[in-house]
């Protein structure tokens, strides 16, 4: 584990946090400072001494900043072995460069701005920047890189012990050679992109870019391991699992995390009422729409009771003591989701340590959703845009049947399309009131998602007459509708499209059952 004495560094820094500061501490400990352009600039306005690299070079800036670090007087300092390469950095009298702190040009936050030109894409590809990273991270055995500011009191701390040994290098090249990666990673995709038809078409090499967020304790079960990772690529801000703050309880595991994840989409889709919903096994076992949180939470813990034993229960608004008090009073829970939590409701969660709290922030509703999702498999991977929302559809409803839904049943038809959107298929939902009644979940025939659902709510003493149902792909047969006629169903939402959609028609006529079609299909395979 060799020592290096930390001589020179260089610093080109776009994101210019805490750089004012490490500047400052590397100068007092007697470090010689090269640097570029703005950078030289805010160090020379704040009395910082520092050498431009034109100056250390003997040859200016070019076409603009284009060309300015790309000279073989900082890539020979950088790359430069002190016993294989002493006689010709002397030969043509190269200075070795001890350190490289580096970040490069914002290009992940320019392609966001939705009125991004090419031309503005393209200025902001990083050249000279990963050139120098690369090659410090390569020469790691002697050459310090740093990219994330978060990194600058590691680096002084190693510094003032005298501890920037190689080890401690090659997790900073480690790092390094991942942020090149990843920086390349978005210009492919988005380079990819540009000139196809975003909705059908996608670019010939897909990237995928992750940062790890912490192990787990293991997968789904004991014997698998498992981590969890946050995308780098697309990051959301808010309203995301990623973002979410763990305001109390245990680690979250694999388990906890996959039915949150499923939980959280669910609560975006529903509106701003006040709204609930409970997912066991990446499934939803109860959901309601309420005036008031509580009632929220109790008509959706009703739609299943059994199954809502160690589930995951979010909440589309702050989540309040009341309702707190109601569920510790009902039932075991692992983990509360909310955007956020009251300050009572908190304190009263302490009493039950291992409750698992998110606050995940308030998520901004999205009709255009880009980032692709995908499932890895043998050898491969499938890519697809997003499922849209399910209340999109509500827009473009067709009715194909001689009654018309009332408004009631339309309100109940718009919850029961939502949540069947997130249940596995074949996915049947039945609905009364506002709030989840029965859910037949996962069955390879739909006929028999039918007959559970039913008996899934009569379990729970639900009355199914006067109920709705949602189907999330059309009915093959009419017998699903004869089923639901039998139990009293009065309203029913499906996407159409069967060869039998005019038998289906005349079954749901015959048991003047309103039906519509929504034109779209929401597979959870």
């Amino acid at each position: 584990m060799s020592h290096i004495h930390i001589q020179r560094v260089l610093i080109s820094v776009s994101d210019k946090r805490g750089i004012l500061e490490l500047a400052r501490q590397l100068h007092h400990l007697g470090v010689e400072i090269l640097s570029t352009g703005g950078t030289a600039r805010l160090l020379k306005n704040h009395a910082v001494p520092v050498i431009e690299v034109s100056d250390y070079t003997g040859f200016p800036e070019m076409m603009d900043g284009r060309v300015k670090t790309l000279h073989p007087k900082i890539h020979a300092g950088i790359l430069g072995r002190r016993d294989q390469d002493e006689t010709a950095l002397k030969k043509w009298d190269i200075p070795l460069i001890d350190a490289v702190i580096v970040n490069l040009y914002p290009f992940q936050e320019t392609i966001a701005n939705p009125h991004c030109t090419l031309e503005e894409a393209i200025e902001n590809i990083d050249i000279g920047g990963p050139a120098m990273i690369r090659a410090a991270a390569k020469n790691y055995e002697r050459t310090a890189v740093i990219v994330d500011p978060e990194d600058y009191p590691v680096l002084l701390k190693h510094l003032a012990d005298n501890q920037q040994d190689t080890t401690f290098r090659f997790q900073l090249a480690k790092k390094a050679f991942a942020h090149t990666a990843a920086y390349d990673a978005a210009v492919s995709n988005y380079l990819g992109r540009v000139g196809n038809n975003e909705s059908t078409s996608f670019p010939a090499v897909y990237h995928a870019v992750y940062h790890k967020i912490q192990d787990l304790r293991y997968g789904e079960n004991p014997h698998q391991k498992a981590a969890f990772y946050s995308e780098k690529l697309h990051p959301e801000p808010q309203g995301t699992l990623t973002s979410a703050v763990l305001s109390q309880g245990k680690p979250l595991s694999f388990n906890n995390i996959a039915d949150a994840e499923a939980a959280l989409n669910i609560i975006k889709e529903l509106g701003e009422s006040q709204s609930c919903v409970i997912v066991k096994h990446a499934n939803p076992c109860g959901a309601a729409v309420a005036s008031d949180q509580t009632k929220a939470y109790q008509n959706a813990y009703a739609t299943d009771p059994s199954a809502a034993f160690g589930g995951i229960i979010a909440f589309n608004q702050k989540l309040l003591a009341s309702t707190v008090s109601t569920i510790l009073e009902t039932q075991f829970v692992e983990v509360l989701i909310a955007p956020e939590i009251e300050e009572e409701a908190l304190e009263q969660l302490k009493q039950k340590p291992n409750i698992r709290v998110l606050a995940c922030g308030y998520w901004k509703p999205s009709k255009s959703q880009t980032t692709p999702n995908y499932k890895k498999i043998g050898g491969g991977l499938l890519l697809q845009t997003p499922d849209s929302p399910a209340a999109d559809d509500l827009a473009h409803l067709s009715i194909p049947t001689q009654r018309q839904p009332s408004p009631s049943e339309l309100s109940d038809l718009e919850l029961a399309w939502i949540i069947t959107k997130y249940v596995q298929s074949n996915a049947i939902v039945y609905v009364k009131n506002h709030k989840v009644i029965g859910i037949g979940a996962g069955q390879m025939s739909r006929i028999d998602s039918v007959r559970i659902g039913l008996e899934k709510a009569r379990q729970a003493g639900f009355e199914t007459k006067g109920a709705v149902m949602a189907s999330d792909a059309f009915f093959p047969f009419r017998d699903g509708i004869d089923t639901a006629s039998q139990a009293g169903i009065t309203a029913v939402i499906q996407p159409g499209g069967s060869l039998r959609d005019e038998e289906v028609i005349t079954a749901a006529n015959q048991a003047d059952i309103a039906m519509v079609f929504t034109g779209v299909r929401h597979f959870k395979h």
